[in-house]
């Protein structure tokens, strides 16, 4: 391995009040993100809510309705996508099946006019930092899907991007060389530095490899945050239940001020949780969302009836099912000790949250 790729990495990017419309509808509405140099992060979300697009918006190859694209200290709305030396890895990586490795990585320096000695130079350089040095005259069709991958990528950074672009970069993997890659390409991120973004809808994906993690749902950002505020304090229902698994508990405000609210729940014990959309009130009816892992059973009589369903052991966790008197089914994970039997189906158990402080009470619109 040669080194260190410095070059243009490490600008900051600014996407400023971005909303885009096809038509009467809108694809992306007033999208802020301020996104340091050196930083990687994730566009999160599910099909269809905007992170595409947004991706897109930033490559140049839409132009926004409403907004701004700052590169650094450039806003770079009125540069065309060959301009704004932004480095792109497709889902299909889309590599040239006519030429070698080596002449696919040296295409984009080829475009920008540099000379052949220093293409070819600089492409051995990036293909010795993804470790494909020695396939360099191999084409396409010879290599493997991580393999690919990596040339796509090397391609990417051979131009000096200002900003790299991922776009659902593991989609065609399988899942033992998804992950394998997830960490080769944080590496090659840390040792390029350049400024990262990637689109994702596997939240694994996103809460593993980002910096930071910007939610998208209808077009709309729902939070933007480091990934463990994301999971321990998502600031919305939707990033609750999108991100991670959690249990939604109807119930009614006792007591409640700006910050926090005490509830009943319907299953039948009360909580002070957290209210990260502002003020519930006495008698108002909310739901109460807490991560499997954040209950426990017990025989403690603090917490509520239920009946264990089933019982799924997922390596060293422990995923029950269990029914609450009011029919509500609820998922309890626990760590798995070594011979640990499941809990039969039938088993009467009492089911205690252990972190409350984690739980999140949301209005019922």
């Amino acid at each position: 391995m040669t080194g260190v790729i410095t070059g243009e990495g490490g600008r900051s990017l600014v996407v400023d009040a971005v909303t885009h419309r096809y038509g009467s509808s809108v694809a992306v509405e007033s999208i802020n993100l301020d996104i340091r140099a050196g930083e990687l992060v994730a566009l999160l979300g599910p099909s269809g809510c905007g992170k595409t697009t947004l991706l897109r918006i930033v490559a140049g190859f839409i132009r926004q309705t409403e907004g701004r694209i700052v590169l650094g200290d450039e806003v770079v709305d009125d540069l065309p996508p060959n301009r704004r030396r932004i480095g792109i890895v497709f889902q299909n990586y889309a590599l040239f099946p006519h030429m070698t490795v080596g002449e696919n990585v040296a295409y984009g320096p080829a475009a920008q006019g540099v000379p052949r000695d220093e293409r070819v130079a600089e492409a051995r350089r990036v293909l010795d930092l993804v470790r494909l040095g020695h396939l360099a005259d191999r084409y396409p069709r010879q290599l493997s899907g991580g393999q690919q991958q990596r040339v796509a990528l090397a391609r990417a950074l051979a131009i000096r991007p200002r900003i790299l672009l991922l776009d659902e970069p593991f989609a065609a993997l399988d899942k033992n060389l998804r992950l394998d890659m997830q960490i080769e390409i944080k590496r090659l991120q840390r040792l390029s530095g350049v400024t990262t973004v990637m689109v994702t809808h596997d939240q694994e994906e996103a809460l593993s490899m980002a910096d930071r993690v910007a939610v998208l749902s209808q077009g709309r950002l729902e939070q933007f945050a480091p990934p463990i505020a994301v999971y321990d304090r998502p600031q919305s229902l939707f990033v609750n239940t999108f991100v991670g698994s959690a249990n939604v508990l109807p119930g009614a405000v006792v007591a409640g001020d700006g910050t926090a609210a005490r509830v009943a729940l319907d299953v039948g014990t009360e909580i002070v949780a957290r209210v990260p959309g502002g003020r519930l009130e006495a008698g108002q009816r909310c739901v109460v969302c807490i991560r499997p892992e954040h209950l426990a059973l017990g025989d403690d009589p603090a917490g509520f009836a239920a009946v264990v369903e089933m019982g799924l052991p997922l390596g060293a966790t422990v995923v029950h099912e269990v029914r609450a008197a009011t029919g509500a089914g609820i998922k309890v994970a626990e760590p798995r000790k070594a011979s640990t039997l499941l809990r039969a189906g039938g088993t009467a158990v009492r089911v205690l949250p252990t972190a409350p402080d984690l739980a999140a009470a949301y209005p019922l619109s």
